[in-house]
Formats: C-alpha cells, sequence, structure tokens
C-alpha cells in the first residue's frame, strides 16, 4: 500500500476490522506519510497499552478476586471458570464463528489455537514466574490441570497426524473439558473449609506486597522518571474516566451517583454492540408505536437512560455492602474491554507491520499468532501483581485449554457433524506440528522443573519459558519464510 499513490491507497485501505481503522488512518488522513503515521499509530499503540492495564489491573483483577471470594471459589475453580470465560470466550466464539461457512476448517484456525497457547503456555506463565517467584502452588491442583491440558494436547496432535477426525473425537473433546471441570469442582468441594483462609492469605500477601512497590515507586519518583509519570497523568485521566463510565465499582466506598447512572446507561449499549456479529445494530423493532420501526440500538438507549434517570432521582444513598450484581457486570465489562483493546492494540501493531513493510511470515508468527492472548497476558500479570498467583497461573493451562476443547472442539463438531459418518480431513502443515511440540515441551518442562522444585515456580524457570517462546517464534517465521 505505501507505493501506491494517495488517492489510490486511500481507496484500497480495507475495511474497519474494529473500533478504528488504521490503514485508513494511515493512506487517507496522513496520506501515506510514514512520517506522520509511524509516530502517530506508535502512541495510539501505547494508549492500548495504558488501556489493557489499566482495564485489567483496575477493574478485572478486583472483580475476579471478589467474586472468587463471594462465591467461596479455590485458585483452581476461579481459573476453570472465570478466567476461563473471561480470557477464553473471545477466542472460543471467534473459532466457531469462523467455521460457519462452507469452506471449512482453515489451517489457520488450528494454528492460532495453537500458538496462542504456546504464547499462554510459555510466554504467560514465564511473565507471571518472572513477576511473583518463587510462589507455592497447590501441588494437586496444579498436577491436575498440567496434566489435562497434556493430554488434550497429546490427544489432538495425534488426531492431526492421522489428518482426520471423526464426529465421536470432536465430542470427546469438549465433554473432556466438561468432566475436567466436573472433577475440579469436586475436589475442591472437600476443601471448602480452607477457603476462606486461603483468600485470606492471598490478599495479605498483596497487602505484605503493596509498601514495598510503593516505596519503590518513590524512590524511582526521584529521578527521570518523575518526569514520564506526569507526563502519563494527562492520558490516565480519559482511560480511568472512560473505565469508569462503562464498569460498575465494586466496593461501596468508591460509590459515585453520577457513574453509577452512566454505567446503567452505557454498559446495555455496550453489551449489545458486543453482540453485533450476531445481533446487528440497527435492527428494526417495534416500540410503543406499532406502525414505527426503531433501531435496536435507539431503544436500548432510550430505555437503558430512563432507568439512569429514575436511578439519579431516587437512589442516593450509599449502598451498605457490596453488591455482587455490580461485580458481576464490572467482571462482563472488563472482560469486554480487554477482549476489544487487545483486538485494536493488534490492528494498530499489523497497520504499523504494513507500512514498514515487514515480510507477512513475521506478522503472521507474531503479531497475528498472538490473537486475544494479549488480553490473557495482560490480566494474568495484573492478577500476579496483586497477589494472585496461584490464579494467574492456574488460568494459563485452563484459558488455553478451553480454547482448545471448547472452541475448537465446537468448531470441529459443526465440521464432523456436516460429513457424518466420513471424517472430516484435515489439511497438515510442518508449522502446526512445531506448534504441537513446542506446546507439549512448555507443558512438560513446566511440569516437571515445578515438580522437582517442590511445587513452587522458580524465577529462572520464567527466562527459560521466555526464550522457548523466542526460539519457537524464530522456527516459525523460518518455516513460513521457507514455504512461501
Amino acid at each position: 500500500m505505501a507505493a501506491l499513490p494517495s488517492t489510490a491507497a486511500c481507496a484500497a485501505a480495507p475495511a474497519a476490522a474494529g473500533i478504528l481503522n488504521y490503514a485508513a488512518i494511515h493512506a487517507c488522513l496522513l496520506r501515506s506519510d510514514r512520517r506522520l503515521s509511524l509516530p502517530i499509530l506508535t502512541l495510539l499503540l501505547l494508549a492500548h497499552f495504558r488501556f489493557l492495564a489499566a482495564a485489567a489491573g483496575a477493574h478485572f483483577s478486583p472483580s475476579v478476586s471478589r467474586l472468587a471470594s463471594r462465591l467461596r471459589l479455590s485458585p483452581s475453580m476461579a481459573a476453570v471458570t472465570l478466567l476461563a470465560l473471561g480470557n477464553g470466550a473471545p477466542d472460543a466464539f471467534a473459532s466457531a464463528a469462523a467455521l460457519r461457512g462452507a469452506g471449512g476448517l482453515p489451517r489457520a484456525g488450528l494454528a492460532a489455537i495453537l500458538s496462542a497457547g504456546a504464547f499462554v503456555s510459555a510466554f504467560v506463565v514465564g511473565a507471571v514466574a518472572l513477576i511473583a517467584a518463587p510462589f507455592a502452588v497447590p501441588p494437586a491442583s496444579f498436577a491436575r490441570d498440567v496434566f489435562f491440558y497434556l493430554v488434550a494436547a497429546s490427544a489432538l496432535f495425534c488426531v492431526y497426524l492421522s489428518a482426520e477426525i471423526f464426529l465421536w473425537q470432536a465430542v470427546g473433546l469438549v465433554l473432556f473439558y466438561v468432566f475436567f471441570v466436573g472433577l475440579v469442582f469436586y475436589m475442591d468441594l472437600g476443601a471448602a473449609g480452607k477457603l476462606v483462609s486461603s483468600n485470606e492469605l492471598e490478599m495479605g500477601r498483596a497487602a505484605m506486597d503493596l509498601p514495598v512497590s510503593v516505596e519503590h515507586g518513590k524512590q524511582r519518583a526521584a529521578t527521570i522518571w518523575t518526569v514520564l509519570t506526569k507526563v502519563t497523568r494527562v492520558w490516565d485521566w480519559p482511560v480511568t474516566f472512560l473505565l469508569k463510565l462503562t464498569i460498575p465499582s465494586t466496593l461501596p466506598s468508591e460509590w459515585n451517583r453520577f457513574y453509577v447512572c452512566a454505567n446503567i446507561c452505557l454498559c446495555p449499549l455496550i453489551l449489545l454492540y458486543s453482540f453485533s456479529s450476531f445481533i446487528p445494530l440497527d435492527s428494526r423493532i417495534v416500540f410503543l408505536f406499532p406502525q414505527i420501526r426503531f433501531p435496536l440500538w435507539s431503544v436500548v438507549l432510550l430505555v437503558s437512560f430512563c432507568l439512569a434517570l429514575s436511578h439519579f432521582r431516587f437512589e442516593k444513598e450509599t449502598p451498605e455492602r457490596e453488591n455482587i450484581a455490580s461485580t458481576l457486570i464490572s467482571f462482563v465489562m472488563s472482560v469486554f474491554w480487554i477482549s476489544t483493546m487487545a483486538g485494536e492494540l493488534l490492528n494498530c501493531l499489523a497497520a504499523i507491520g504494513v507500512i514498514m513493510d515487514l515480510p507477512p511470515a513475521i506478522l503472521g508468527m507474531t503479531v497475528l499468532a498472538w490473537g486475544n492472548s494479549i488480553g490473557d497476558l495482560v490480566a494474568d500479570v495484573a492478577l500476579a501483581k496483586n497477589g494472585q498467583p496461584t490464579i494467574a497461573i492456574a488460568g494459563c493451562f485452563a484459558g488455553p485449554m478451553f480454547n482448545m476443547l471448547v472452541g475448537l472442539g465446537t468448531a470441529l463438531v459443526m465440521q464432523t457433524a456436516r460429513v457424518y459418518p466420513k471424517a472430516f480431513v484435515l489439511e497438515f502443515h510442518v508449522g502446526i506440528v512445531v506448534a504441537f511440540v513446542f506446546l507439549l515441551l512448555s507443558l512438560m518442562g513446566t511440569l516437571f522443573v515445578v515438580t522437582w522444585a517442590r511445587f513452587r515456580v522458580p524465577r529462572f524457570w520464567g527466562y527459560c519459558l521466555m526464550g522457548l517462546y523466542v526460539l519457537f517464534t524464530i522456527v516459525s517465521i523460518a518455516i513460513a519464510s521457507s514455504s512461501g
């Protein structure tokens, strides 16, 4: 696109894949001028990173912790339910939606699931280890999570090597995750009496860690970082303001009537937008007047606005205790923003790569292969920083396993059902075999090292896992480049 004249490049710009069209910003608004496009897109990239960090650290992590505490969920139960649904649902829906057409399972779909699994099991686990290690993990829960993910990946690898999959095998993938969740609940029900003390220990650990990080920040504030801190506050305010407008507060001490009314008005509209691929925003429905059909978004906005006005008029006192409904909505809205901004971040990175004329192989095995796993990275790192490394490390295995067994498994069920009783043919590619091998290596290595360290996650293993992922990326790029 950079070689085309500005008018032609603007006309050739692809449609927006998210909120902003970064290719159009470069080609149309900035007339394909790299000297302007690269700095502006880099600033947008930093803003997306900041938005992701704020949504995960200030809203997603506290909502997960409070939901786990209110529902009396152990770290492993929280990981296979809250974290798996929060981080894995966008990937699962995307995998299922990609396979609705008659074209069948694209090779890239399986490669994306495996690349995301390798990214989370290696890079994200490594990041959590570097931030929070050394920390202990529950022996039975940790061994169970890694072992089940290892078995699931090995079984799918064997199916892939056979070059075909039958309906019963695809259904077995989904049922395997259902069995895993049932086993998690069964194992943790007997430890219900220990959950309160466990959660208190984690929260206490977070409270103990807080003064240290604050002191670290004060020491750095005396240096050049003071200037950078003041600069970041300039864009911190709009980010914080927007998040408060759309994500309910979970603590009575943070209750604000204006923000609550804004939540009531805006949250339904945002949730409607998140389902726009299934229910178009401009769908016409009958409302109040039988002869007039209004756009769906306008009806939702009108109803939510009236409810917000009613709440502002009659609710003037601060609630006495935490509302679990607000916590649940906060969790859902945090997931929406993390998923949405992760997509914007990747679209912006992809546009920068195209502007810089990076080879497609590099883009495919880095930016495009990460997918929604950026959200996993931000969410799990935020949990680790907030004193919940056990939930974070469990989510690093439960989330990708949810994507593989439920997301990919559901998609395969749809495809195998179409050709039943015949088998659905899987296209072979050496890059997918490499992804399987590195995924299995990271899982077996983590299981061995943590068990050898008496179920404590050592810091050195974080460096090893990150190095393993870098090696995987280099090998994958080499294969993609050689295969064209």
